[in-house]
């Protein structure tokens, strides 16, 4: 079973809605979730939210948590996953920034950097990884990475 699949069993058992807002991984966590059958029963939708300007527009992240903390941090990604979650109106959300790389990191934030956020209206949770690969796959790990977060969190509440 994929974690895609694992998740959409939790959110179908727990009658649950999920939203996705996705910069680095480029909606690759939508297009996993959408390629398990029945997702049209829990998943509403998401917002591919690469540039900073569409995070503020779109997701209403505060330009000064941008200018303090960087698009790619703990405090942007708590931000998109409460953005998401308000602007479907779902019961719960991810959202993943990150640094896919070649380029853009730096020593503070190296490629392969990413923050993944999960948020039920009430209670938004963070984790920070770093992984290695070349693009493809830093893309990939963040995304599995950020579902099976969603389900660490379900399994300890359902």
């Amino acid at each position: 079973m994929t974690p895609a699949e694992e998740l959409a069993t939790l959110l179908m058992k727990g009658g649950f809605t999920l939203s996705v807002a996705e910069s680095c991984t480029g909606g690759m966590i939508g297009y996993m979730m959408t390629s398990v059958p029945g997702s049209s029963s829990f998943f509403l939708g998401g917002a591919i939210t690469y540039s900073n300007e569409s995070k503020i527009r779109l997701l209403d992240v505060p330009s000064a948590v941008i200018e303090t903390y960087g698009a790619v941090s703990r405090e942007t990604a708590t931000e998109m996953a409460k953005g998401i979650i308000s602007l479907y109106d779902s019961d719960l959300s991810i959202a993943v920034t990150g640094i896919a790389g070649p380029g853009g990191g730096t020593i503070e934030k190296p490629v392969g950097l990413v923050f993944t956020s999960v948020s039920n209206k009430d209670v938004t949770d963070v984790r920070k990884h770093l992984f290695n690969g070349e693009r493809g796959a830093v893309r990939t790990s963040a995304s599995e990475a950020a579902i099976t977060h969603l389900i660490d969190l379900l399994k300890n509440r359902i």
